[in-house]
């Protein structure tokens, strides 16, 4: 049996991914790959109806390169916003006990830790260094909570030049701690303005930092991040999901 039988053989079995990979290898194996039945089964296999056509225009080969390219990302417009005209309102409760409330600029948010304590150190400091856009508050002094209470919390946003304001969190439970990364998460489904109506199903997720507390069952929150990593990793990401919120 010779080499391109052997090939002829094995590469219908491939994935195009693979098939792709082996047209680099030489030019024997180029031209067997290249064989246009071959991407004529995996242009069955995505788009069958596309295949019923008698005649193409091109080789199935064009065809399936053409159709699997990614289009090349957009740059997004200019932010409508900017973080010096926002005000974020954020509220947390343990059952109805308002344990903390406080108006934040948003560009405090924005720079997140510039001097964190020794005791925000070690907790806060790395989230900055991981991937996405994250708010981040350190929360001096901190406030104690149970783990084993219901906790919640809510998150508004003014417009200062508008001076309207939109929900980014409306009483959201934080359902999940984990004690490994020493963080209470939650998160809640953004509310868009009508102008938007194919936008929705973006949550916005909300992080408790806390260090352990002497007694068990108690941790000290010291931080609160706030992020739309789903979706929104860049700064002007963020800024253009907060312009396309419900503002009244």
């Amino acid at each position: 049996m010779t080499c391109e039988e052997v090939l002829n053989l094995i590469f219908p079995l491939l994935e195009d991914v693979d098939l792709a990979s082996c047209m680099a290898v030489c030019k024997q194996w180029r031209d067997v790959a290249r064989n246009d039945y071959l991407w004529k089964c995996l242009c069955a296999k995505k788009w069958p109806s596309m295949c019923k056509r008698p005649n193409i225009s091109r080789t199935y080969y064009k065809l399936y390169r053409n159709l699997y390219e990614r289009p090349k990302s957009r740059c997004l417009l200019t932010p409508r916003l900017s973080f010096d005209d926002l005000e974020f309102f954020i509220d947390i409760w343990s059952k109805n006990t308002l344990l903390f409330s406080r108006m934040v600029l948003g560009e405090v948010l924005q720079d997140g830790l510039k001097n964190p304590t020794s005791r925000t150190n070690n907790v806060l400091s790395y989230l900055q260094e991981g991937p996405g856009f994250k708010m981040t508050l350190a929360v001096e002094p901190g406030f104690s909570i149970s783990i084993s209470d219901t906790m919640s919390v809510s998150v508004l946003v003014r417009c200062k030049n508008s001076n309207k304001v939109a929900h980014i969190v409306n009483k959201s439970i934080f359902d999940y701690f984990d004690k490994m990364s020493c963080r209470a998460f939650c998160f809640d489904y953004l509310d868009f303005s009508h102008l938007y109506p194919f936008v929705s199903g973006i949550r916005a997720w909300v992080s408790l930092l806390f260090l352990d507390n002497e007694n068990d069952g108690v941790v000290d929150v010291n931080g609160i991040v706030m992020d739309f990593c789903d979706v929104a990793k860049t700064k002007d990401e963020v800024l253009c999901l907060l312009y396309l919120l419900n503002w009244n």
